[in-house]
């Protein structure tokens, strides 16, 4: 049975380039890609999958409204799929105990678990709030895989 050690391992072979998968209104699937990771939610500490979405993105939109969602991990012929209830921390999406400091370092967190790596991080903060971006953190109740 797969786990999110697992998804966790085949994301990080492709520099955590997975698929997410919503649902729009109308009942079809929205798919993009995404740097996604394994992180702890930065007030109850439960590990899941997280990543980081641009505010005003659809992505965002469909799970304001319906907040399931699936992420795909591949790398070469392996992959792992995490799904789950989406929870969005962000300057749109409050979360109580993650207060604008919090964000910020929450967002370099997701960013670095998700596989990436910055050289100026004052730079990376400036773009993640002009961009109003938000952390989509999935509690994961379901992973399962071709292994």
């Amino acid at each position: 049975m797969a786990d999110l050690t697992d998804f966790a391992a085949i994301g990080a072979q492709d520099s955590g380039l997975c698929v997410v998968s919503t649902l729009r209104t109308d009942g079809t699937i929205q798919a993009s890609v995404v740097n996604a990771g394994v992180y702890e939610h930065p007030v109850s500490g439960t590990r899941g999958a997280a990543f980081v979405a641009m505010g005003g993105s659809r992505k965002l939109a469909n799970l304001r409204a319906r907040p399931r969602v699936t992420v795909v991990a591949r790398a070469s012929w392996q992959w792992a799929a995490a799904e789950g209830d989406a929870e969005l921390i962000g300057p749109d999406d409050p979360v109580v105990g993650v207060d604008a400091e919090g964000l910020r370092l929450a967002l370099r967190a997701v960013f670095v678990a998700a596989g990436g790596s910055h050289d100026d991080w004052d730079e990376y903060d400036r773009a993640m709030a002009a961009e109003r971006r938000t952390i989509v953190f999935v509690s994961v109740d379901r992973v399962y895989s071709n292994g």
